[in-house]
């Protein structure tokens, strides 16, 4: 019976990747031809290879779980990340926890975006646009199937294992907090969702059909691809403040940075886009954006899975480093080579009036965007090209990063307080000092109340003056919507940013106040005597020693000002013998407590000493509320407000030159914007 269970689960994986990357390529190649040939049933067909893809992907996956619970120690993928004391939810991520596993997470969830899309626009298959935006979705699946059912390949047959085997089970960093089991899956919906804006612009680029109406075919599945993004960035800091131990939430490690380089370029594409929505504007540039985004999502897969970096995020190294690289090559030759030999069609039809414009504040804000992926990119990859060219090792630490950042947010926030009282064309002095008024003073309060609670440093002031001017402008806004709009003042794609742009303001003074107050001690705590530092009494209970099959976990209990206690603990998982620190932490709406033991050395069950780290971290929590708060943002910026406005000119029209509308509406020409709701 085990050995029908274990050909059974490797069979069932092989013919799902197997149906899937033949689907796909089939699928390209078929539906392109009947594109070129005008074969409209051949194009509605695509649909039908969209439903064949996600079929085989979820028979691949199913089988992966269904080899993950039953231990099928068979397959050599289980052998690395199986375990018989595994607990079912971390059985579950152990899916995505090693190199092979993360890239059939990927797989399965490209290929559900590929069926999404062939389901939305399934009442215009045969519209060429949408064709061609299914051939690059096949293309893209048809690579990663063929990784996954090649080079990483997660159903290869293991070497035999004698009866009884067990596996190691998982990382220990990634089965032990809950966290694990959505932060990547997340992540990745983000990471992939690119590919839907990606492969309409490429569409675009080739039908010619480069008007804004590919921009509005896409608006919410780049909207939501970033939510999701942005939110997986944020589970993932969240992870690594309750599991690392060292009380922070991002270390410019180069997979963390790998996540946020595509998210500032799809930040930069999210404000881009309305400029030539709007006005017609800033075709190449969005277009641009677009590519670099999808092409960057390429290049971290490469930077986590290749190997070739050291993280406690990353992968072993690989044999797929040449395969990522590969395609992110041909992603960038090919859309460039579309965007030069579509050049003429891309003009735009106007020019920026004048610097103080909506339209002067986006460009602004996209060229400081790009300048961060630009600084955040040579980080990275710097070390790498050292290596590579003088065959040694450098690294570029958080001392580089935080100082070419801190001017570079410094001056987003004053765009986030400027831009959205600008009108569209140019701006007055009088109309700017009118809208600026009230927002301005907040800054002052907000640098007011700083300083009232002991702030200090001329950069952090200067943060939380600028974060004030900033939701004050937010503020300003979303009281004139709801003012004139009741309750849908807040939907809308302009009224739901004001408040994306409140929970950016929230991670941004959190990020600051923790990273510029913070304070830390090592206690040594005694078993009835209290000490006392921070305002607060920490007093040792005792030392307890908890052991299961999986772990033995050495915990020191600790009251926490006369109140609850609080454990942090070494825990030795058995099957690897490492020992990882598990903190405890109390959070508070001005700051929290944050305790680890110092070190990696369990202290001994029924001893009366331990020495702890203690953390005092201000305003941590606010960082989980800003990011809160952007996923609400995110999901009201998607609905259309009460009033919509057409575009400039008919959606995807084939036009060399787009028509402007000579005449705005009183709204555009105000700048009040955000009352539309759209």
């Amino acid at each position: 019976m085990p050995v029908i269970a274990v050909s059974l689960n490797g069979a069932l994986g092989h013919a799902g990747l197997l149906l899937m990357l033949a689907a796909a390529f089939v699928g390209a190649l078929s539906t392109g031809f009947a594109i070129v040939v005008g074969n409209r049933k051949g194009i509605r067909q695509a649909t039908v290879y969209a439903w064949m893809i996600l079929a085989g992907a979820l028979l691949a996956v199913i089988a992966m779980q269904r080899a993950l619970h039953t231990r099928d120690y068979s397959l050599d993928y289980i052998q690395k990340v199986g375990s018989n004391s595994t607990p079912g939810i971390y059985n579950v991520a152990a899916m995505w926890s090693a190199l092979e596993g993360s890239i059939l997470l990927w797989v399965l969830v490209l290929a559900g975006f590929t069926a999404a899309v062939a389901w939305r626009f399934r009442k215009r298959a045969d519209d060429p646009l949408v064709a061609w935006a299914l051939v690059v979705m096949f293309l893209v699946c048809t690579f990663f199937a063929l990784v996954s059912f090649g080079p990483a390949n997660p159903f290869a047959a293991g070497a035999t294992v004698p009866v009884g085997f067990d596996g190691r089970g998982p990382n220990p960093l990634l089965q032990n907090h809950i966290l694990v089991l959505f932060h990547p899956p997340i992540l990745y919906l983000g990471y992939v969702g690119f590919t839907v804006p990606f492969a309409f612009a490429i569409a675009a680029l080739i039908t010619g059909r480069v008007g804004e109406g590919w921009l509005l075919e896409t608006r919410r599945w780049a909207l939501f691809s970033w939510g999701f993004l942005t939110i997986g960035i944020l589970l993932g800091g969240w992870w690594s403040y309750e599991v690392l131990g060292w009380s922070g939430v991002w270390a410019w490690d180069p997979v963390e940075n790998a996540s946020l380089l595509p998210w500032l370029t799809g930040t930069a594409y999210i404000h881009s886009v309305l400029v030539q929505q709007r006005r017609g504007m800033l075709r190449v540039w969005n277009l641009s954006l677009l590519v670099a985004t999808f092409a960057l999502t390429i290049l971290g897969t490469f930077l986590t899975r290749s190997g070739i970096i050291n993280s406690v995020h990353a992968f072993s190294a690989g044999q797929i480093d040449g395969y990522l690289l590969g395609f992110f090559g041909l992603v960038v030759v090919v859309s460039l080579g579309l965007i030069a030999w579509r050049g003429d069609r891309l003009r735009s039809p106007g020019a920026i009036d004048s610097p103080l414009s909506r339209e002067g504040a986006f460009l602004a804000n996209n060229v400081i965007f790009t300048v961060f992926a630009f600084i955040v990119l040579l980080g990275t990859v710097f070390p790498l090209i050292v290596e590579a060219l003088q065959d040694r090792r450098t690294v570029v630490g958080s001392p580089y990063f935080d100082r070419l950042s801190m001017p570079i947010g410094l001056a987003l926030l004053f765009l986030m307080a400027v831009a959205p009282v600008l009108p569209w064309r140019k701006a007055s002095t009088e109309l700017l000092r009118e809208r600026l008024f009230w927002p301005a003073w907040c800054g002052v309060g907000a640098l007011g109340v700083a300083v009232a609670v002991g702030a200090t440093g001329w950069a952090p002031l200067i943060a939380f003056a600028l974060a004030g001017f900033a939701a004050g402008s937010a503020l300003r806004q979303i009281a004139l919507a709801t003012r004139r709009q009741g309750w849908r003042g807040l939907v809308g794609r302009a009224n739901g940013g004001m408040v994306v742009h409140l929970g950016v303001i929230l991670v941004a003074v959190a990020l600051v106040a923790s990273n510029a107050y913070t304070e830390s001690t090592e206690l040594h705590l005694t078993v009835g005597d209290p000490v006392e530092w921070g305002g607060h009494t920490f007093e040792l209970v005792d030392i307890v020693a908890e052991t299961t099959p999986r772990t033995d976990v050495a915990r020191a209990n600790v009251r926490l000002d006369d109140d609850r206690i609080y454990g942090p603990a070494i825990t030795t998982y058995l099957q690897m013998g490492q020992p990882i620190g598990t903190p405890s932490v109390r959070t508070g709406l001005t700051h929290d407590v944050y305790l680890t033991i110092a070190g990696t050395n369990a202290p001994v069950a029924g001893s009366d000493s331990a020495v702890l780290e203690v953390f005092r971290k201000p305003l941590i929590l606010w960082l989980w509320i800003g990011g809160l708060l952007m996923a609400v943002g995110t999901v009201l910026s998607a609905f259309p407000g009460r009033r919509r406005r057409n575009p400039l000119e008919p959606v995807s029209a084939m036009v060399p030159e787009p028509v402007e509308s000579p005449v705005e509406s009183p709204i555009e020409t105000r700048g009040e914007d955000v009352v539309s709701g759209d």
